[in-house]
């Protein structure tokens, strides 16, 4: 069986099974462009270093939010630095992902009405083993059962940096499931570790910009 894109499966871990977002949708939206930046970085489309990203294969793969991606960076002049082109990036990748989504036929667009006056739409999984299996390399790292390979040590530290530990139903406190999420990620290879710290610093400035 193909795996899903990484931004697949960090989206769905991160909404509940009606498609309620279990983070914010701005945080959700810079965590899905680093699995993005992820899967092209392990798969030696894109490097990743210094603050900077470059691109050594731009093929088109067929996915929106990748193909969106790729040729930006690849006209991109001014050599702009990767916090730009997240920010940037992260403007759609909610609704690419999402849209992508709907068209695998993995979420299901919904139209219900509140109070039975106002419409109201959600996107709901089609099929509960959609996130089973999203969620499924994640819980093998933290339990042991499995060595992760670069994509699943990226999933642990965005699950970590968007505070998802919660949606693996891991019998640990979640202060220590964060840590070793944390650890799997910095440990397996320096592009995980440097991507990730990227997103988390990221989503703690949002955060801290918030209370200003």
């Amino acid at each position: 069986m193909t795996r899903a894109p990484l931004h697949h499966e960090l989206f769905l871990i991160g909404h509940d099974q009606t498609g309620k977002p279990l983070v914010h949708q701005h945080s959700m939206a810079v965590g899905l462009v680093g699995a993005v930046l992820l899967d092209l970085a392990l798969s030696e489309r894109v490097t990743v270093g210094q603050g900077r990203i470059s691109v050594a294969d731009p093929t088109p793969v067929g996915d929106p939010v990748v193909d969106s991606l790729v040729p930006m960076l690849a006209r991109d002049r001014a050599e702009r630095d990767a916090k730009f082109w997240i920010k940037k990036l992260a403007e759609d990748a909610y609704d690419r992902t999402r849209q992508s989504l709907v068209a695998s036929n993995v979420l299901v667009m919904v139209t219900r009405r509140r109070m039975g006056m106002l419409p109201y739409t959600r996107y709901q999984l089609a099929d509960i083993a959609s996130v089973v299996r999203a969620s499924a390399g994640v819980r093998s790292a933290v339990e042991g059962w499995k060595q992760p390979d670069g994509r699943g040590a990226a999933l642990c530290g965005l699950v970590a940096a968007l505070r998802l530990e919660a949606e693996l139903y891991l019998d640990q406190p979640s202060a220590r499931l964060i840590e070793r999420l944390r650890e799997i990620a910095v440990t397996h290879s320096p592009v995980v570790k440097d991507v990730v710290k990227l997103i988390d610093d990221m989503l703690g400035e949002a955060a801290v910009a918030v209370f200003r």
